[in-house]
């Protein structure tokens, strides 16, 4: 089993960044790093993430956003917020909306690696939650009110993709993708029936039978909550 934590850095100052990403590795974590809300399906995937590190002030979809769609598709998820916004409304609605950890900038690296490490210790002593459906992706395994069973990287790979994505909406170029299908080797039917081999697992598990749903000339969309680990 994988035991190196995840961590992924969105942040679009490149310097920041780039010296945040170096003192976390130096530690033994493995970064991602990531400018914007928008790069993530793209860069991340169906890889499994433990910790997010958001900036707040970001281009496109800010970090105040992209924290509540993350804690929505991933409950138990570790997302610390780092930001230059120290008013006590920009906490507050950080807090609301999904962080863990409320950073000002600058933080001293001692403090952001107390925080992460809190933030490592919860996710580890975390239990599985009652209930619901949860994909546990070292172990490539779904698990539900029926009983569990297991997924191939692959499969796991997209069911993640679907549940980080936004309104858990995938276009069908996204999923070719994630399949590992470019422009050259599209192919629609492979696609239908990894979907749909995906879709029969969730049901055999206790997900509903419209739990992933095709969205007519557009893509597909999961509709059912994923907590993912």
């Amino acid at each position: 089993m994988d035991t190196v934590l995840n961590i992924v850095l969105v942040e679009d100052h490149a310097s920041l960044r780039k010296v945040t990403a170096e003192v976390l590795r130096q530690e033994g974590y493995r970064v991602t790093e990531l400018t914007c809300a928008e790069d993530l399906e793209d860069e991340i995937g169906g890889r499994r993430v433990d910790i997010f590190i958001l900036d707040l002030n970001l281009p496109g979809e800010d970090g105040i956003s992209l924290a509540h769609r993350l804690r929505t598709a991933q409950p138990g998820v570790g997302i610390l917020m780092m930001t230059a916004r120290d008013q006590p409304g920009d906490m507050v609605a950080g807090f609301m909306t999904g962080a863990d950890q409320y950073l000002v900038k600058p933080v001293p690296v001692p403090v952001l690696l107390a925080a992460i490490g809190s933030l490592s210790r919860r996710l580890t002593a975390e239990t599985r939650s009652a209930g619901g459906l949860h994909l546990e992706q070292a172990r490539l395994v779904l698990l539900g009110s029926q009983g569990e069973i297991g997924l191939s990287a692959t499969e796991a790979s997209l069911l993640t993709g679907l549940a980080r994505a936004q309104g858990q909406r995938m276009a069908l170029f996204q999923v070719g993708e994630l399949l590992g299908q470019g422009e050259d080797d599209f192919n629609k039917a492979s696609i239908e029936v990894r979907i749909a081999r995906l879709r029969k697992k969730l049901i055999d598990v206790g997900a509903p039978t419209d739990c992933v749903k095709a969205l007519r000339n557009e893509g597909y969309q999961l509709c059912v909550p994923i907590q993912i680990r």
